[in-house]
């Protein structure tokens, strides 16, 4: 199948091709046809799938096709997305797909009032993350009365992030008679619940079950006691110093120690989390894409919609809490058809996170080293069986007949 069997013309196909992208992905080929139609889309797909045009393409094609300009203060279409590095990398998208639209960022950590006076003149299409949209609301900096298309992307990421709340203050400000798409690499109660709420009649479009890691990554676990992590994860990286290797860490002050210890250790090493600011992340990020920094420490949230080709490694130093987070991560790696590998390292007390994972995944996980705790828990806590002791001298009492 090509673009042009799913009826995009000549010269989008021309700038598809431009880009590298000759024919669709699975993802964008069962989402775009029912898209162009002007139906509500609910698409699972996991991360690195293209999910990103699956959506650009019918909002360019949409936007394009009607010569209206938006309002002073208003927006066409409106782009929710959980992260600012994925809100970024959205926009960039976009920019590409189209010709002359404007589309606008809003994210946190960048100066509101430049936001302010960039929507001023209206937007064809808004990329926001919900918490600044918000911002922006409360200011009246944004009209949303005439937007009638609204993406929700990585929504399954953005409910950790209280978005249910934000949507329900953003939903109603939108023009009634809208086209709603949703999409989320895994499919979670929640996700159904909100389809059910914000999307009318959906079409359900899904490449791959939900929690399914990407089938060429390699994964595997390692055993090993909480003080042994950082020597192990030393050991690891030092195979492949000139790979690119993504390390998840649970909290930011843990990513940001661990990746002072890395420097340490003698590699160049950077870190993304909550308490970076938007340029710190900007840098990291560009450092890490361009080769500069080989090792990217980050936490679940900083790090969700990083689209750098080439990372070879995903290294789970810390289990998520979340299982669904685990495929999350390791679609970091794999991206775009290539192979990639992810390693987990599991410490006695990390035993239930790693069941929970291989339930969601549907299967269990490579042991690449060490034994799991479970064993040894269980065989402490079961001692084995002895028979009664009696006392010296007594027998036991005989059976009365009835």
């Amino acid at each position: 199948m090509t673009f042009t069997d799913l009826g995009l013309k000549a010269p989008l196909v021309s700038r598809l091709t431009g880009l590298g992208m000759s024919k669709p992905t699975p993802i964008q080929a069962k989402a775009i046809p029912h898209a162009l139609q002007g139906r509500d889309v609910l698409g699972i797909a996991q991360t690195g799938t293209g999910k990103t045009a699956a959506f650009g393409l019918p909002l360019v094609i949409a936007m394009s096709a009607d010569t209206a300009r938006p309002a002073p203060r208003g927006v066409r279409g409106l782009v929710l997305a959980p992260t600012r590095e994925l809100a970024t990398q959205i926009v960039a998208t976009l920019q590409a797909l189209s010709g002359d639209l404007r589309i606008s960022l809003v994210v946190g950590g960048k100066s509101i009032n430049v936001q302010i006076k960039q929507l001023a003149r209206g937007t064809d299409i808004l990329v926001a993350t919900p918490g600044r949209l918000i911002d922006l609301i409360d200011r009246r900096a944004v009209d949303l009365g005439q937007t009638r298309f609204l993406v929700l992307d990585e929504a399954d990421q953005m409910l950790d992030i209280g978005f249910v709340h934000a949507l329900r203050r953003i939903a109603p400000l939108l023009g009634k008679q809208r086209q709603t798409m949703m999409f989320s690499a895994t499919m979670p109660k929640q996700i159904a619940a909100l389809a059910r709420d914000y999307l009318s009649d959906p079409v359900r479009v899904e490449v791959s079950p939900p929690g399914r890691a990407a089938e060429k990554v390699a994964q595997s676990v390692h055993f090993v006691a909480k003080d042994q992590k950082q020597a192990l994860l030393i050991d690891l990286l030092d195979g492949h110093r000139d790979d690119r290797a993504l390390v998840f860490a649970r909290t930011k002050h843990g990513a940001e120690r661990l990746m002072k210890q890395l420097e340490r250790a003698g590699f160049a090493a950077a870190s993304i989390h909550g308490n970076k600011s938007q340029g710190q992340r900007d840098r990291a990020l560009a450092a890490f894409r361009d080769g500069t920094v080989r090792v990217l420490v980050a936490t679940d949230v900083a790090a969700r919609g990083i689209d750098i080709p080439g990372v070879g490694h995903v290294y789970n130093f810390d289990l998520p809490n979340v299982p669904e987070n685990y495929v999350h991560r390791i679609g970091r790696t794999a991206r775009a058809g290539r192979d990639g590998r992810a390693v987990a390292f599991c410490t006695s007390d990390e035993m239930g996170e790693l069941r929970a994972i291989e339930k969601v995944l549907g299967a269990r996980v490579e042991i690449a080293g060490g034994t799991p705790w479970t064993s040894a828990r269980e065989a402490a806590k079961t001692p084995a069986k002895r028979r009664p002791r009696r006392r010296p001298g007594r027998r036991p009492a005989k059976k009365m007949a009835a």
